[in-house]
C-alpha cells in the first residue's frame, strides 16, 4: 500500500512490529547456488501446496495449520512478506463447490435418502473438503507470490543450465 493511503496508525503499527520482531540479525540468506530453486511456478506452487518451502523444498512452510514460519530453517528465506489474506479461502470454496456440485446432484437424483441424511452427508463432506483445501491453497498462493516477487519478495530463478556441446 502506498504511504499516501496509510494512516498514522498503520505506520506506527508497522514500526512497532518491526522493532519487536527482528527478522534475522547477522545471518544473511544462503547463496543462490546452494539452493535448489524450482524450475517453474507450477513446481513452486506444488512445493507450497505440500507444505514445504517453495524456495528450497526442504523445510516445512507452516509452523501451525495456517501460520507460515517466519524464516525457513533450511534456506533462510524470510516468509513474513506473504500476504495471502482471504484468497486461500476463496480457492478452497471454489474447489469445494466444483467437487460437491455433482455429488449433491447425484445424491438427490440417485438415492432415496431423507432430507436430514442428505444434509448430514453434504455438510460433513463440504466441511472436510474446505478444511482440507485451506492449507494447500495458502501454501500455493505464498509460493506464487514468492515466484513472481510480489509484496517485497526477491524474484529468484534457477540459473540456466548450459548444455555441453560435443566438438
Amino acid at each position: 500500500m502506498p504511504d499516501s493511503m496509510q494512516t498514522p496508525l498503520d505506520r506506527s503499527y508497522r514500526a512497532d512490529r518491526a522493532r519487536k520482531s527482528p527478522i534475522s540479525g547477522d545471518r544473511g540468506p544462503l547463496a543462490a547456488e546452494s539452493v535448489d530453486f524450482p524450475a517453474s511456478a507450477w513446481q513452486s506452487m506444488l512445493r507450497g501446496a505440500r507444505g514445504r518451502c517453495p524456495r528450497c523444498g526442504d523445510a516445512k512452510l507452516f509452523r501451525h495449520f495456517l501460520k507460515p514460519v517466519r524464516i525457513c530453517p533450511a534456506c533462510e528465506q524470510d516468509w513474513t512478506h506473504q500476504q495471502a489474506d482471504d484468497f486461500p479461502a476463496y480457492v478452497a470454496i471454489l474447489l469445494t463447490g466444483h467437487i460437491m456440485a455433482p455429488v449433491i446432484i447425484a445424491l438427490v437424483q440417485e438415492t432415496e435418502l431423507s432430507l436430514a441424511a442428505m444434509a448430514g452427508i453434504i455438510v460433513t463432506a463440504m466441511l472436510v473438503l474446505m478444511i482440507g483445501f485451506l492449507q494447500p491453497a495458502k501454501g500455493a498462493i505464498i509460493a506464487l507470490q514468492w515466484w513472481w516477487g510480489m509484496h517485497g519478495f526477491t524474484r529468484e530463478r534457477r540459473a540456466p543450465e548450459i548444455a555441453g556441446r560435443d566438438e
